[in-house]
């Protein structure tokens, strides 16, 4: 159990390092604004029209950094400081959930798998929850006499872990997606589209770092799991 703990503990700095520099990325290039004074909400505007997706709302929610796609009712919801803002960043980020529309619209394969993962992805998350917090606090081990609660923890991490590497391609076509249509139609140029393609390339950092911290938490298991069954 120690060692599950120490791996927590140094995946948690990974994930807080990475967001650490994502924020202070979205803060610099915040303070880039964009010659034509475009704001969030408007480049999402045009990107939808582009691609003639005008059925897809834009919102603006609460929060920093809450900007995401929501496939269930075809919003484009964004943050308010991406939404009125007229910077390379807030751009980038708009851009990149507007991909995501269109990789909805035009039935993108990983998209729709992805989707349909999510439910399954959730149980997964809450019987982990469940497990991991008995065995910390309850009392039970992860030894040979506890071969089915890790055959449970490594069944839950297997979803969690495919979950997560499905969702890398999602997010890499769509800011690719995001950045072409953004360069090809004059939206950003220059240091601009430096700024924001450095933007995209944190976000989707915090995705790596999930993705590697669920697939070594599957390897542990995975040999605790092994172990387990020699010893019996």
């Amino acid at each position: 159990m120690s060692g599950y703990i120490l791996l927590t503990i140094l995946m948690m700095i990974i994930s807080m390092a990475v967001q650490f520099k994502l924020r202070s990325k979205f803060a610099q290039y915040k303070q880039m604004h964009l010659a034509n004074r475009l704001t969030g909400r408007e480049v999402a505007e045009k990107m939808l029209a582009h691609h003639g997706l005008s059925q897809v709302q834009i919102l603006q929610v609460d929060g920093e950094l809450t900007d995401h796609y929501n496939p269930a009712n075809k919003t484009v919801n964004l943050s308010k400081e991406v939404y009125y803002g007229e910077n390379a960043a807030a751009a980038a980020v708009a851009a990149h959930e507007c991909g995501h529309a269109v990789q909805h619209a035009t039935a993108y394969k990983m998209l729709e798998l992805r989707s349909k993962l999510v439910p399954l992805q959730q149980v997964s998350a809450t019987v982990l929850n469940v497990v991991i917090f008995g065995a910390a606090f309850i009392g039970f081990g992860f030894g040979g006499s506890s071969q089915l609660i890790l055959g449970i923890i490594l069944a839950c991490y297997a979803v969690i872990t495919l979950f997560a590497l499905i969702t890398l391609p999602v997010e890499f076509d769509a800011s690719k997606r995001a950045l072409q249509w953004m360069q090809r139609n004059a939206i950003v140029g220059g240091n601009e589209f430096d700024a924001a393609q450095d933007s995209l390339k944190w976000a989707a950092m915090t995705y790596v770092a999930a993705a590697a911290g669920a697939l070594v938490n599957l390897l542990y298991f995975l040999l605790q799991f092994l172990g387990a069954s020699n010893d019996d």
